[in-house]
Order: C-alpha cells, then structure tokens, then sequence
C-alpha cells in the first residue's frame, strides 16, 4: 500500500487545480476509475460521481473528497511587467511567499514565475521584514525578459488567469510525505487506491455508494448539489487540523466531532469512532474551530442527510502540509471499515 498510495498523491498533486480550473484534477480521476470498471458522471459545475452498487440500491452512502486546491488569479499586470495576484481559498500571504508558482493562460499556455514580496532585497529596502505580506506589496516576478505592461500583456497573459503553487512533493525514508494540496488529494488518491481493492478483491458494497469528487470545496460549495435523494449518510473525507489544543496528529485517523459550522451527527461520529475501535484502527476525536467541509455545505442546501467527517491528520494545513503513512493507513482502513459497514436505518 505504502508505495501506490504515495505515487498516487504524486501524481494528483502534479496537476495544477485551483478552485475554478481543476478539469484537469477530475479528468485523473475519472480515467483511473473508469479503467477500474466503476460508472461515472459530470456535474454541470463539473464535479465527479463515482457510483459503486451495493447490495442495497434504496439507502445510499455518499463519500465526498475533493481535487480543487487553494490557489490565486493575476488581479492586475503592474508597470514594470509584474503581476499583483488575489488568493482562491482560506490561507494567508505569507503562505506562499517565495514559492514557485505556474501562471496559466486563457489559451493554456503555461509560463513560471516567483512569488515575492515587492521590498525583498535586503541590499534595497532596509527593515523589509515589517512590510506586510498583503495584496499590496506581494507580487508575481515572471520568468521572461518583461519590463513593463504592455510586454507581459504580449505574452498572452491576462487579469484572471488562475496561478497554481508548486506542490514540492517530496517523501522521505522516515515514512513522511510532504506537500502543498494534502488537502483533500491525499484523500482522493485513497478512494482510488480503496475502488482497485474492490475491484481486485471483487468486494460487494452492502450498500450502493456514491464518492463525490468535488471540484469547489476550497470556495465553500463542493459538493453541495446534485446529491442523490437515496443518500442518507454523507461523509466529508477531508484532513484532520493539527496545532495548538488539537487532540489528531500525523500517525492517526482524525474523526471531527465539531467545526466552524457546528456539531456533526452524533450517532454516525459514534459509529466511526465504534469501527475504530473494532478494527484496532488509531484514532483521535476533535474540532476544528476554523473549518467547514462540503458535508456541512451540503447541509445547508437543504439535503436530509446524516453528515460526518475524517481523514488523515495534516500539520500545517494551507501551507507546506504534511504526514505520515501511518496517518494514511489507518484513515484507508477506517474507509474500508465504514465502506463496508450497514446503515443502521
């Protein structure tokens, strides 16, 4: 498991997919799964429904995970050629400054550059480090012979073109895996990695599920439509938040009792935290004070739903992310557990 679940994140975190422009993300999906056999379907928004029949086709389950990542556009092209960029998702400037980042043109043409505050030499600006890292003083330096407006303009590239961050994904000997967008790729590639299982173990489902792969989550509205009137309980598979008073870490399952929106089901938290238990499966129970998932978004469209939510616990979530295989492995068991647990209707 170690060495597919790793090279399956690689491979999803390599393509560029900020909320607004993750066709690309979904089209990875799709050709995995449907090369598995399993039936799939577009939303109008572009989201991905993966349908796998269960032995009872009247009470569905729905596991949602998404591709989207957080991300940027060019909100103006400055005189001297640079680019001002305005963020996509929830996480602060100083998140990215200095990272590499790929501008993409309407055209699809891609070009690189650097994300830098505009006062960063040191040898010029004396004291840049009590500059704030805001919309007014970070910037985009391009990797082409630009000096002005209208010679970045030449190139093609235009106000709301989307930016994407480099992931820098890297996995090390002591079990680590490292990257930008752990958040929720980490969990999409252990759908995949779960729907080959089914098909190489030949498992049949007892109930008939439905995995969402959403493609707006980081904006607030995923997986919110287009949701099945069979489903009775939905799932957010998203990442477990670590810090400061968390109970998760990175070599456990995270089970979220609470978030920004409120209290998630207590009889299906109760039930995944019981399958953990059964199965010897590490886990922690929490709340996350500042975070919201496409489950309680799919709530507040107005679905009838039993809505909980886990997933690998993340260190440093919206910035360089991280954890560990036994994070991932006991998040993939308790999919399993669950996937091929009855509704208790």
């Amino acid at each position: 498991m170690t060495e597919s679940i790793f090279n399956t994140i690689q491979q999803l975190t390599s393509i560029n997919s900020p909320s607004g422009n993750a066709d690309k993300a979904i089209a990875y999906v799709k050709n995995e799964v449907e090369q598995l056999g399993f039936a799939t379907e577009t939303t109008h928004k572009g989201a991905l429904i993966i349908t796998v029949k269960g032995q009872n086709d009247e009470s569905y389950k729905c596991i949602t995970a998404h591709v989207d990542t957080l991300g940027a556009m060019v909100k103006e092209i400055k005189a001297d050629g640079r680019l001002a960029l305005d963020l996509i998702g929830g996480f602060s400037y100083n998140a990215i400054e200095g990272e590499y980042c790929d501008i993409e043109t309407s055209s699809g043409q891609i070009y690189t550059g650097t994300i830098c505050l505009h006062e960063t030499s040191v040898h010029v600006y004396r004291g840049n480090d009590n500059e704030p890292r805001d919309i007014e003083h970070m910037e985009i330096r391009l990797d082409e012979k630009v000096n002005t407006k209208e010679e970045t303009e030449s190139l093609g590239i235009e106000v709301g073109d989307f930016i994407s961050f480099d992931p820098r994904t890297q996995v090390t000997s002591s079990g680590f895996i490292k990257s930008r967008h752990l958040d929720d790729k980490a969990s999409v590639a252990m759908i995949i990695e779960f729907l080959r299982t089914v098909r190489r173990e030949d498992i049949t489902l007892p109930h008939t599920t439905q995995f969402y792969i959403s493609n707006n989550e980081e904006i607030g509205y995923g997986a919110n439509a287009s949701i099945s009137p069979k489903i009775v309980e939905f799932i957010a598979f998203d990442m477990g938040a670590l810090g400061d008073g968390q109970a998760s870490n990175e070599y456990t399952v995270s089970i979220c009792a609470k978030d920004g929106s409120g209290p998630y089901h207590k009889g299906l938290r109760e039930q995944l935290v019981n399958l953990c238990k059964t199965n010897e499966i590490p886990y922690k129970v929490d709340i996350y004070p500042y975070y919201s998932s496409d489950a309680s978004a799919a709530l507040k469209a107005g679905a009838d739903i039993r809505h909980g939510l886990f997933g690998a616990g993340i260190e440093s979530s919206h910035a360089l992310e991280r954890t560990h295989i036994d994070s991932l492995k006991a998040t993939q068991s308790l999919l399993h557990a669950y996937c091929l647990a009855p509704i208790n209707i």
